[in-house]
């Protein structure tokens, strides 16, 4: 009997002591970890994340020595150089012979002494941007954050500061993602390294100037590279990557043009590197690319001051800078309008895509009153209509209307500014939302939504102006949708209303 008693009481205080298993809800998922290794078919497997289908808009800057002399161009470093340019002349005029004061001289001058990284992040995330962060390497070969690969970076001299790591934590003060953005792989040839009469060919500069190239080795992305990289240069340029990683974790990695300049098994290896890192670090991340330079569905693919013609079935970005002229801060900008970069990105997002805004901040890190402007009046145009801009998804169409969008590398400059006819379309939550990209002289007529193609919509429940929330008269005809819309505009530029189905 007691020992009866005793197996009882044994088996009453190892129930007590027994956790039960946890019952498995439906909305609970098994992480599953994807091992990513260097080949296209495993890159494949990569799934764009949820929350960048919902991120429409970024923000980053051209900034580094290049913004010191503030002349015509980023790259400034490049045709300083170059023999006959008008901006060899204008620096030899100005700081003298280049065998005594390169671009190397201008780095000492670029203290960014008014650089203040949570001012710009609030600046930006005040401009309606969900992600944003610097340039972290220009073509120029100087390194904005804290390296241990080279003495030629921010922390080591001119600012001495690191301006990634600054900005990284700023940036995600604010609630918004991070963005580095990359350009290495054009520093090979870009300094004549053969030239005696320069400072370039001077092997103590090597680290900024890159190695040693016969002449005539620098081309355009072209594909077809004379004279191409040595293996170092392929094996710095994945290791500058991997430290960025390491560093700041970046939620999103984008590259410019001309990778393919680096070996494609380079290239394969550092996505497989980031995709694998990322899941370490517990995040979903993005990778952009331009052209050809990674396999279609590794990534996502990224335009140069352009857009598309059509809507597409896949996510896309494309970059653009707020200044017609320039990417970098110079002395006479011919800055966008607002009125044009809101309808930039609102065209851009009915068609899937995504805006990321190049800003141009002045060698002393104070962003230009020009650029701030148009920054903070983007944010209050978003502030009133982002609910037909965030989180949407493209309608059956993507709008209606006359202009017509030159596609190709390069092309905005060949677009026309829109007009009141110009109609885009986005959903989200059921609803559609139509924007008109000038404001409509009398009522407006949206002839997606004929009656004869009434097989687009659902039954209409009511029709409001987005900014007030003011109810809005409308009709539907064999025309199209005919609204009533305020006598006095709510606002200055594209104008947004809620079609409730």
């Amino acid at each position: 009997m007691k020992n009866y008693l005793l197996i009882l009481f044994a088996i009453a205080l190892f129930s007590c002591n027994s956790k039960p298993k946890k019952a498995k809800t439906e909305t609970e998922k098994p992480v599953v970890k994807t091992e990513y290794t260097a080949d296209w078919e495993s890159l494949k497997q990569y799934k764009v994340p949820e929350w960048w289908l919902n991120t429409k808009f970024g923000i980053y800057s051209h900034w580094g020595p290049y913004s010191v002399p503030a002349h015509e161009t980023e790259w400034y470093s490049m045709r300083m150089y170059q023999k006959d340019s008008p901006i060899r002349k204008y620096h030899e005029d100005t700081y003298g012979d280049l065998k005594e004061f390169g671009y190397k001289d201008f780095i000492p001058m670029f203290t960014a002494e008014k650089f203040d990284a949570d001012e710009w992040a609030k600046l930006f995330k005040d401009a309606g941007a969900q992600f944003a962060g610097p340039v972290a390497e220009h073509a120029d070969g100087f390194a904005m954050w804290d390296s241990k690969l080279t003495k030629w970076d921010a922390k080591d001299m001119g600012p001495k500061r690191d301006i990634v790591g600054e900005m990284e934590k700023a940036v995600r003060k604010q609630g918004m993602k991070f963005i580095v953005t990359y350009h290495r792989h054009w520093l090979y040839a870009w300094y004549p390294t053969w030239d005696k009469s320069t400072d370039a060919s001077d092997s103590r500069y090597a680290g900024l100037y890159g190695p040693y190239v016969p002449e005539g080795s620098f081309v355009m992305a072209t594909g077809d590279y004379p004279n191409p990289p040595k293996k170092e240069f392929h094996k710095e340029w994945l290791n500058r990557l991997n430290e960025l990683m390491d560093n700041y974790q970046p939620d999103i990695i984008w590259f410019d043009n001309k990778m393919d300049i680096i070996e494609e098994s380079y290239r394969k290896q550092f996505l497989a590197n980031y995709y694998n890192k990322a899941q370490d670090w517990g995040r979903e991340v993005v990778c952009t690319y331009k052209f050809h330079d990674l396999a279609e569905g590794t990534a996502v693919l990224d335009l140069e001051r352009s857009r598309m013609k059509e809507k597409k079935e896949f996510p896309w970005l494309t970059d653009d800078s707020i200044d017609w002229k320039a990417w970098c801060d110079i002395s006479d900008p011919k800055y966008k309008s607002t009125n044009r970069l809101i309808d930039f990105l609102v065209d851009v997002v009915s068609k899937n895509g995504a805006v990321l805004l190049n800003v141009t901040p002045q060698a002393d890190g104070v962003i230009p009153e020009g650029v701030k402007t148009r920054l903070l009046e983007m944010g209050q145009w978003l502030k009133a209509n982002g609910e037909a801009i965030y989180d949407t998804r493209p309608w059956k169409v993507y709008g209606e209307g006359p202009q017509e969008i030159k596609e190709g590398h390069l092309s905005e400059d060949k677009n026309k500014d829109a007009v009141a006819e110009d109609i885009r379309f986005s959903t989200k939550d059921g609803n559609l939302y139509a924007i008109a990209l000038d404001w409509p002289k009398d009522k407006m007529m949206i002839h997606s939504l004929a009656k004869k193609e009434n097989l687009l919509i659902k039954e209409i429940k009511k029709v409001s102006m987005l900014t007030t929330g003011e109810e809005l008269k409308w009709e539907l005809t064999k025309n199209g949708l005919s609204v009533e819309l305020p006598k006095e505009k709510p606002g200055d530029f594209a104008f947004a209303i809620k079609i409730e189905l």
